[in-house]
């Protein structure tokens, strides 16, 4: 067989190449219409399905959009409030100071601790400069020179006197220059005294430099530690404050009313005010003070107030706990009501949506009474159990 004879045998002529890639069914005809008929027949039974189903579709989007929504008018109590934000604090708190300067030389007592009035608190130890102890000394002994200078003198006045020389009148006044000289000695061993130990006795009072507890109460802070200087307290300077004692069975709430709420508010009336420390947690309490004086806070105008606690209702309370306190106003209890979102003020009237069989809305005018923000009393106009439609929402374009 020639080479020619071989190629042709081996390459596939092009009726060939189309028989193999053509589709023929099983009875011999080809696939391709029966497919055509096929997807036409989906064609016309699917699109009247889908046609269909957006109809009931959009229908009952429709009737959601139009079905409105309703809120029946319910008996309750509705309390208009007025909120203070402060914190708790001890109705007495007093500052602890020494009136005599020096150093801590010993502490008796820490902070948190309860001490009984009269308590040791603190020992200072009196520190003066070389040259306040000089002087002192050297006052002691000035005082000692006039002194006897005095007593000399004094025994020469007496036998003028003895003699009829003087007057009782000059003697007595004498007597009392002398008497004076005494006491310049005794006030300048005093000062001697304090400075080098200090402790010294005057009048029958022991004055020394251990400090007592002015009242029964707690140590809410300690300020100082063995070895700080004290400033004293005088006349002309405020003193170093050592410790800062109160009576923690005695705490007040104080804290800022906004200016908008004050008028509304009355001494006696009742409060409650939950601490932020003690979560769910109620304490009866009832207003106090109210100040006549307002003050700026956040560029707001608020004004002072004062609750005293009249029930803690077993809770520890803390000096410092942040606090608010709803002042009730008012109470109305077991009224009819519904929520304030559903009334529209105009003109000093109210109104409300009522629904209509035909899923339509009817506006009714309402006399309205007590708000607490979000309820509100209805007067007449409503009666109990009866519906108020929803207002729509307004779209946000």
């Amino acid at each position: 067989m020639s080479a020619f004879t071989m190629s042709r045998e081996a390459t596939p002529s092009p009726l060939q190449t189309e028989m193999k890639t053509r589709p023929v069914s099983t009875n011999g005809r080809s696939a391709r219409p029966q497919r055509k008929r096929f997807l036409k027949l989906a064609l016309f039974i699917g699109l009247p399905l889908i046609a269909v189903a957006a109809f009931f579709l959009l229908r009952s989007n429709g009737e959601e959009k139009n079905k409105l929504t309703t809120v029946k008018t319910v008996r309750g109590d509705i309390v208009e409030k007025a909120i203070a934000v402060g914190t708790i604090e001890p109705l007495t708190e007093i500052g602890v100071k020494s009136k005599i300067s020096g150093v801590v030389k010993k502490l008796f007592v820490d902070a948190g601790q309860i001490v009984e009035a009269g308590a040791p608190l603190l020992e200072i130890k009196p520190d003066p400069t070389p040259l306040e102890l000089a002087e002192a000394k050297r006052n002691v002994e000035v005082a000692l020179i006039d002194f006897n200078t005095q007593q000399n003198e004094m025994q020469r006045q007496q036998q003028l006197k003895e003699k009829g020389l003087i007057s009782d009148k000059e003697f007595q006044a004498f007597s009392d220059v002398f008497s004076q000289s005494q006491l310049k000695v005794q006030i300048a061993r005093e000062k001697l005294a304090l400075i080098e130990q200090g402790k010294v006795k005057i009048a029958g009072t022991n004055i020394e430099t251990v400090i007592y507890a002015p009242i029964k109460g707690y140590i809410l802070e300690k300020s100082i530690n063995i070895g700080d200087p004290v400033v004293p307290l005088t006349s002309y300077q405020e003193g170093t404050i050592l410790m800062k004692m109160a009576d923690m069975n005695a705490l007040i709430f104080r804290g800022t009313v906004d200016e908008i709420d004050v008028g509304k508010l009355r001494e006696s009336m009742a409060a409650q005010i939950k601490v932020g420390a003690l979560p769910n947690k109620i304490i009866e309490g009832r207003l106090d003070k109210i100040s006549l004086k307002a003050k700026k806070e956040d560029n707001a105008t608020v004004f002072p107030v004062e609750v005293i606690m009249t029930a803690t209702n077993g809770n520890v309370l803390r000096a410092g706990y942040s606090a608010s306190a709803e002042i009730i106003i008012q109470k109305k209890e077991k009224v009819l009501m519904i929520p304030e979102r559903l009334v529209t003020f105009k003109n000093d009237t109210a109104r409300v949506l009522l629904p209509k069989p035909d899923g339509t809305t009817a506006e009714k005018i309402i006399q309205t009474g007590l708000s607490d923000a979000l309820n509100v009393e209805v007067i007449s106009g409503l009666e109990e159990g009866q519906e108020v439609a929803e207002r729509p929402t307004k779209k946000i374009e």
